[in-house]
């Protein structure tokens, strides 16, 4: 019903390393030659867990802005913003929280997790349990159909389905639809009216999938319909409701899982991150010191590569024949760690010389950045106002 289309966002919470980029940013720059993508700064999101302190947030959202651009994200293909510079974000989140039960936001997997991992924290507040329903309003007011997440994060992404689902069977409710429907339907024509009409049946009747992905298909082909009429006719297939918030589904991205140099999870907090734009003396001297395999003692101590933080690195960034060498070379003790740890030396830089380049001109000249922010902010506004205006209308707050 509505254009295929991408959102994904981040916290401004300090600076972008490796982690982030592998996890993440490499796909936002695949799929920004793919599809249409929404990339935002989630600075509302980063109250959530720094509400107390926010002085961080502005500097850590321009950084950040420049951490994407260095990373490849092209801001011709894709609309970087801010989220708090689109305000309509807090006014769905606002309608939505009138309607969704509390239950649902208790139940998110993360809520419990987090609450433990940060226990030195106060997170006993409304913000941080309707986190996930700002996250919600962040994606539906964009009527994105997908969303690049982890496997951590579907469940997030199935509330969000849910909540537009509910949204949809409470205010869809469109006087006369049936009727308009029906009338939208004679326009596909006589054979793709009585073809629409029979897959339909069978959906509703006979719970056929494969009939409503048919269904589908075929009005996205029909040329001679208004939007008003397809979204019509794709809520009629599924019920007698109006299709006024799409249902994103998750885009499950392939990443690179990058550990931290003592290798937990990589985070700035844990002090084991090497920072997206480090200098090179400073990838040297954190990679080059970095913990080994504890059973090599002495350098003639044969080791486990499967016990090396630095084989991790190994499997992320060098090509079969190095990782052959720096396995048997670990298990023989034909080479020494810091023998092991040069290739890694050597990639890291490399993948990072392109990103430094990227990154100067902004540096040079703040104002670009901003530039581009703002031209983001504007499109990614009027999309918003165009998703607010069915909403308010559906709730009855369209007012004239």
């Amino acid at each position: 019903m509505y254009p295929d289309r991408v959102v994904s966002g981040m916290r401004p919470t300090g600076a972008l390393h490796l982690g982030h980029y592998h996890g993440a940013l490499k796909n936002w720059v695949r799929l920004q030659s793919e599809l249409p993508c929404l990339f935002f700064v989630a600075d509302w999101h980063a109250l959530t867990t720094h509400y107390d302190d926010p002085s961080v947030i502005e500097t850590s959202t321009w950084d950040m802005l420049i951490d994407w651009l260095a990373a490849g994200v092209d801001p011709s293909q894709a609309t970087l913003f801010i989220q708090s510079k689109v305000p309509e974000h807090a006014e769905l989140h606002l309608l939505l929280s009138m309607a969704t039960p509390l239950g649902w936001l208790e139940r998110v997997p993360t809520y419990k997790d987090q609450q433990e991992k940060l226990a030195d924290r106060d997170l006993a507040t409304y913000g941080f349990l309707g986190y996930p329903l700002l996250q919600a309003a962040d994606v539906l007011i964009y009527r994105a159909s997908q969303v690049p997440v982890g496997d951590d994060q579907v469940p997030h992404i199935e509330m969000m389905r849910e909540i537009a689902r509910r949204f949809n069977h409470l205010y869809g409710k469109e006087k006369g639809f049936e009727e308009k429907a029906q009338e939208a339907v004679k326009k596909l024509g006589s054979k793709r009216a009585k073809l629409y009409n029979e897959l339909r049946t069978q959906f509703q009747q006979q719970g056929i999938e494969s009939a409503l992905e048919q269904a589908k298909a075929m009005l996205d082909d029909a040329q001679n319909l208004s939007m008003i009429d397809r979204e019509r006719l794709f809520g009629f297939l599924e019920g007698s409701r109006k299709l006024i918030l799409s249902e994103p589904q998750a885009l499950l991205t392939e990443s690179s899982r990058l550990p931290g140099l003592d290798g937990q999870k990589m985070s700035k907090s844990y002090g084991n991150a090497i920072a997206l734009r480090e200098e090179k003396d400073v990838v040297t001297k954190k990679v080059r010191t970095m913990p080994t395999d504890r059973a090599r003692v002495r350098r003639t101590d044969p080791g486990d590569p499967d016990k090396c933080p630095v084989w991790q690195f190994h499997v992320v960034y060098s090509d079969d024949a190095t990782r052959e060498w720096a396995a048997k070379g670990c298990r023989s003790a034909g080479i020494g760690c810091l023998e092991c740890k040069q290739p890694v030396i050597d990639a890291i830089i490399r993948e990072q010389e392109p990103m430094h380049e990227r990154a100067q001109q902004y540096l040079d000249d703040p104002s670009l950045v901003r530039a581009i922010v703002a031209d983001g902010c504007d499109h990614a506004r009027k999309l918003a106002q165009d998703t607010m205006r069915d909403v308010r209308e559906a709730m009855g707050l369209s007012y004239s």
